[in-house]
């Protein structure tokens, strides 16, 4: 007698419902069926209306604004789907909020990232499927199976197409970042630069130095995530101090502080790129926006782990060619 194994199911939280679907389109996995209801106390109840029994399950959540509210809905769904009896659990954070709180930066602080990977891997689930960490490290708060997706080919592809790596030069906003821009920059053939920002975290300080040659060059500026935007601002203001021509700021996550990057209105900024890891809810608001989807990135990760087929060309901007 043989058994036919059954089909995978994605549970969309409330967190990026347009990125869910489009990862189910490219997966060809089923949207599973739930019911998630916020009571006016802030108290949640998730209520699964078809049976997960003995299936692999994906459920989606960025943990973006509002964290606190996103982190436990996904929580309650892992409680959830466990107690169905669902034969995987597999979560799929495309932003992996409290990540900048990767290490102890002065006494007396807490590591929030690696207690959410505790939180999560002790509710049982059994897989992590994220997209670029703040730190890479982070994979190693857990002691299961993490696939670290990398956007890095979808950005330089875009910004190939659009030829905005002409006569350009890959920039990072500060010292911190220069591995994430060496990598755009060797998938470009382009020259680096790094913003010689010695205090990235404050608010005040503001750099006055370049290395490297950026003078009558397009700057593309590279990082993770924006908040507020004030990073890429002065890091606008030195490039431009320093000769650059023009400047494109590119980020995987738009975090968007209060949803209002005031500082992206810069006029040294001509345009602002980013991914649909987390939703904007208002795009209008930013003329020099524009949203690159992840849809695909992560449909293509999902389809492969299911057919347990290595997902190393999906890293550091691998080909999807023959999925």
């Amino acid at each position: 007698m043989v058994t036919t194994k059954p089909q995978p199911v994605i549970f969309a939280l409330n967190s990026n419902r347009p990125l869910s679907e489009k990862i189910a389109q490219v997966s060809g996995m089923p949207m599973g069926k739930a019911t998630i209801n916020h009571f006016s106390d802030g108290e949640i109840k998730i209520s699964i209306d078809e049976s997960v029994r003995g299936k692999d399950v994906f459920i989606i959540q960025s943990l973006s604004n509002p964290v606190n509210m996103n982190f436990m809905e996904l929580m309650i769904m892992i409680d959830a789907v466990r107690r169905t009896s669902a034969h995987t659990i597999n979560v799929v954070i495309p932003y992996y909020g409290y990540s900048r709180s990767d290490r102890k930066a002065r006494s007396r602080e807490p590591i929030t990232a690696k207690l959410l990977a505790s939180i999560l891997q002790d509710s049982g689930i059994n897989r992590v499927i994220t997209l670029d960490l703040h730190a890479a490290q982070i994979q190693g708060f857990f002691d299961i199976p993490v696939d670290h997706l990398q956007p890095s080919r979808l950005i330089s592809n875009y910004l190939h197409e659009q030829y905005l790596d002409e006569n350009a030069v890959v920039v990072a906003p500060d010292h911190n970042g220069v591995g994430r821009a060496r990598i755009i920059a060797d998938l470009l053939d382009l020259p680096i630069a790094i913003v010689d920002n010695r205090e990235p975290d404050s608010s005040n300080h503001i750099p006055d130095s370049v290395i490297g040659s950026v003078a009558g060059k397009n700057a593309i500026v590279i990082d993770d995530l924006i908040v507020t935007g004030r990073k890429m601002k002065v890091s606008a203001a030195a490039l431009k101090t320093a000769g650059a021509e023009d400047v494109i700021a590119v980020a995987t996550h738009p975090v968007f502080a209060n949803r209002k990057p005031v500082d992206l209105n810069d006029p040294n900024i001509s345009q602002v790129i980013v991914t649909d890891s987390i939703v904007i809810s208002d795009p209008d608001q930013l003329p020099k926006l524009t949203v690159i989807s992840v849809g695909e990135l992560l449909g293509n990760a999902l389809k492969l782990i299911q057919e347990h087929k290595s997902t190393h060309r999906l890293f550091r901007g691998g080909t999807t060619d023959g999925i």
